[in-house]
């Protein structure tokens, strides 16, 4: 049985930035996970992503499969990536679907995909409403993630992290009934995020486990509860990569939970161009970079390959 973890709680509403900022050091340095309470997303938008999320997911497979991933947008059905490649795992037990970045440069196309309007006319409004806001909301939180840092609140601006940055929405779903196989079946495989932030909004059917020591050979697995309305935030390899491993990407998975769950995850990247190297304020003469600079893009591009092998 996992220990159910305890996790921080930060309030995006606070007028005391400086405190806020000095939980998220406090929680990105201890777990790497951490929960964003009064964040600005209305109950009501969250309520109608999710209902989109199962009437898309309730669609028959033949249908879905007309949207199937391209570009790491659309459909991703049950049982096609495993992202722990050292398990022995078939397959993750959980279908998914992205939406990219909304906005394009000149030189670039919206490469999203949508479902028919005359099948789900409100899929697409919603998907965007909510896509929009919850970057808005990490918008903030970086900024309070650069104070925590001890950097300027406008840090990631100020370097073009936040100019057209790479954010993606990824929906999950997890079905309560799994196939039967000889090996352990995981609704997500252990992993840890690739990027800079991650926002999840779940549905409040348990799964989610965390292990805050990714270099034991017996991993100890910790329970994330479910916190009405939080979202549960954990930082990626690129922001540990970025604060020299002060800040940890810690390892997490979810479990199947005898029923359906559903999730929605944000991940908020920096603009593909945006060059990430350590953090003044995380090294020294006797702590130096442990990784060389690298353009955000071609990081997450070689990250992606490894998962998805394109």
């Amino acid at each position: 049985m996992a220990t159910v973890l305890k996790l921080p709680i930060v309030d995006l509403s606070s007028p005391d930035r400086l405190s806020s900022a000095a939980s998220i050091r406090q929680a990105c340095i201890e777990y790497g996970f951490f929960y964003l309470v009064n964040h600005g997303v209305k109950e009501e938008l969250l309520a109608r992503v999710f209902e989109e999320s199962r009437k898309f997911f309730s669609l028959p497979l033949e249908e879905k499969m007309k949207l199937a991933r391209k570009e790491h947008r659309g459909y991703t059905p049950l049982y096609a990536e495993t992202l722990d490649p050292s398990s022995n795992s078939e397959g993750d037990s959980k279908e998914s679907y992205y939406v990219g970045p909304l906005e394009y440069s000149s030189h670039q196309k919206n490469l999203n995909q949508w479902p028919p309007e005359d099948m789900m006319p409100s899929w697409k409004s919603t998907m965007e409403s909510y896509h929009r806001e919850v970057e808005s909301v990490g918008r903030k939180l970086l900024s309070l993630i650069a104070l925590s840092l001890n950097l300027e609140n406008d840090f990631f601006e100020e370097i073009g992290a936040l100019n057209k940055p790479s954010s993606f929405l990824r929906l999950l779903h997890y079905p309560g009934e799994v196939m039967i196989s000889k090996e352990e079946i995981y609704g997500a495989s252990a992993h840890s995020d690739y990027g800079m932030v991650t926002l999840l909004a779940t549905d409040g059917v348990p799964g989610l486990q965390v292990c805050r020591d990714k270099d034991k050979h017996q991993r100890c697995w910790e329970d994330v509860p479910h916190i009405s309305g939080a979202f549960i935030v954990n930082i990626g390899d690129m922001m540990e990569r970025w604060t020299n491993c002060l800040f940890r990407s810690t390892l997490h998975r979810v479990m199947p939970a005898g029923q359906e769950r559903f999730s929605m995850a944000f991940f908020l990247d920096p603009n593909e161009d945006c060059v990430v190297e350590c953090l003044k304020s995380c090294c020294s003469d006797s702590f130096p970079p442990r990784f060389p600079p690298i353009r955000s893009g071609e990081y997450l591009k070689e990250r992606l390959r490894l998962t998805y092998g394109v």
